[in-house]
Parts: structure tokens; sequence; C-alpha cells
């Protein structure tokens, strides 16, 4: 059920954005799988079977983009994920990866001592070959922390075709390099809800 065609990764240091160079560059991570989409061309009633099969591909990728991106876990703070399904496809089967690839995040870094009680902030749509889409970002253990509200807009060369799905996994070190809108601070995390 599960043809990978391609994996792409792409990391970057944020170091400014029109103001003073930051204290530290927030390093920013995504890494893309391009699938062929099973579904593809018409409607299957119980798609719950890939999702499943989805799992190890998941927790493989996760591992794969903390890699890349050369950092401990405990460098983690904030995350997201999403989907681009080509066109002979529809936008629930981008819904496939909710389960797969943000318990996979959420797994990986607490296996390792971080807490993620936050929910993995999630987008999806169809689109062409070169489509691009924003990666919510949140603070992994707090959704409510304003400094990390953030997206990351990706894309990958050529997918999906109209047979393939994109699956996304982002990760980040922290805030927005210019953060100052208040809100809930990260040092101010209490915990208990995945909110505050």
């Amino acid at each position: 059920m599960i043809e990978i065609r391609r994996v792409w990764t792409q990391v970057e240091d944020v170091f400014h954005e029109f103001g003073p160079r930051g204290a530290r560059p927030q390093r920013r991570g995504v890494l893309a799988v391009v699938l062929a989409n099973p579904y593809s061309g018409r409607y299957e009633p119980d798609i719950v079977p890939m999702m499943e099969a989805l799992k190890p591909v998941g927790v493989e990728l996760a591992q794969r983009l903390l890699a890349a991106m050369k950092l401990e876990p405990a460098a983690i703070q904030s995350y997201g994920k999403g989907g681009i399904v080509g066109v002979d496809g529809e936008s629930e089967h981008g819904h496939l990866w909710h389960v797969p690839g943000g318990y996979a995040m959420r797994e990986l870094l607490e296996g390792r001592g971080v807490s993620t009680k936050a929910i993995v902030p999630s987008n999806t749509k169809v689109g062409g070959p070169g489509t691009h889409i924003d990666i919510p970002m949140t603070h992994v253990n707090a959704s409510y922390v304003r400094s990390h509200f953030d997206t990351i807009e990706v894309g990958v060369p050529g997918a999906p075709a109209g047979d393939e799905i994109v699956f996304f996994l982002a990760m980040s070190t922290g805030p927005r390099i210019h953060e100052r809108v208040g809100g809930l601070r990260a040092d101010q995390i209490k915990g208990e809800d995945g909110l505050r």
C-alpha cells in the first residue's frame, strides 16, 4: 500500500528579518515524502488501512528530519505537519497523516525527554505539481505560546502528480526571530493541558 517515490528535505537558519541579528539563529527543518496515492481516481469509503500502514513511515521520517537538522531532541521547541494531495485524490487523503505524522514526532521527542503535550497543527490541500503549502507551527508543549506561532512555506518541485500525495513534517528550534507580540511565554508554560 505504501510506495515512496521521493523524500525531500529542507533545513534553514533564520538570522534576522529586517531587524537586528538575533541572539541565536532559529533553525527550521521540513521533510517531505512523496507517495503514490492508492485511492487516486476513485472514492474509497474505508481509508483507515493506509493511515495504519503510514505509522512506521512517520517514525522513520521524524528520525530522518531530526538527523538532517543535526540537533538533539531537547533543541526542538515547535512542530507542525501537512499534506498536499494530487488532483486525482481528495483532501481527506491528506488527513491520513494526522496520526502517523503527528504521533511520530511527539513520540520521538517524548522518548528523549521533551514534553509534547500540544497537538501538532496541520494544514492540507489538493494541488498540482509544484504546489506550495503553509505548514503551521506551534510550541511543542503549549499551543497558546504566541512567540512560537509560525508557518513554513514548502513545496516539492514537480510534486504531487495527480496520483501522488506529499506529506510534510516540520520542526523548529524556537520562536520567530523577532517575536514581540506578547502573550504566554515559553517560560510560563504550566504543562497541564497542551494549551497553557
